[in-house]
């Protein structure tokens, strides 16, 4: 012990007492820090929808339907109308079926994305070219109708990086007599109901022309927006 209390270099200290745990009770011994816990590991993330599912069956049943309904069409008399009109109500009900179904059971996928289009544009593009070559129609109605799908069709990929522009009630209404019409005409009616068929038609063309300008200038609206953070960024 050198002069002073300090202990040589080299020599070792005296123990110095333990400190008790801030919080600890005089007297009691001191609980030790327990270690925090990692946390769990996120769960994996959900599956998609798969591929097989009863909406996409629809629409591929529609896209089947397609050709039947025009085979039919083209093979004339009344009987094969009758079954070309029953393939073309079903496979429109299947239009309207297949978007609800997937909405409400979460079966939204890439391909019903692509698909559903495709098939609503067949069956009607289909339905309207048979006609006008049967010389039921005139080929002005028909290309009208189909120069508007087009155009709207190219709009939608022109602001697709903006944002998606929702269905109208125009745009409902246009679908919904659109297929009336074709309906009517594909059915053997009496001459008498030309009358009414060719006004349905008109309206049609009508609701058509105009549900095509307002979708142009809504999406002009839309790409005029700039796109949203991360919209234009490569993966």
């Amino acid at each position: 012990m050198l002069p002073g209390g300090e202990p040589p270099q080299g020599a070792s200290r005296p123990a110095q007492p333990a400190t008790p745990t801030q919080g600890a009770t005089p007297g009691q011994p001191s609980t030790p820090t327990q270690p925090a816990r990692p946390a769990a590991p996120a769960g994996p993330a959900l599956p998609g929808p798969g591929l097989v599912n009863a909406a996409n069956a629809l629409t591929v049943l529609r896209l089947a339907l397609v050709p039947i309904f025009v085979a039919c069409l083209l093979a004339g008399g009344p009987g094969w109308r009758v079954v070309a009109f029953i393939a073309f109500g079903v496979a429109s009900v299947t239009d309207l079926l297949d978007g609800r179904i997937a909405r409400r059971r979460g079966l939204i996928t890439d391909f019903g994305k692509i698909a559903d289009p495709i098939a609503d544009k067949a069956l009607t593009g289909s339905a309207l070219v048979t006609l006008s070559a049967l010389g039921e129609l005139p080929w002005w109605v028909t290309a009208v109708i189909l120069a508007r799908e087009v155009c709207v069709t190219l709009l939608r990929f022109w602001v697709i990086r903006r944002g998606v522009i929702a269905a109208s009630r125009g745009g409902k209404l246009k679908t919904l007599l659109q297929v009336v019409a074709i309906a009517l005409y594909v059915l053997p009616l009496p001459t008498a109901l030309n009358v009414v068929k060719e006004a349905v038609m008109a309206a049609a063309v009508v609701v058509t022309v105009v549900t095509g300008i307002d979708y142009g200038v809504r999406a002009v609206r839309l790409h005029r927006r700039p796109p949203p953070a991360g919209a234009g960024a490569t993966p």
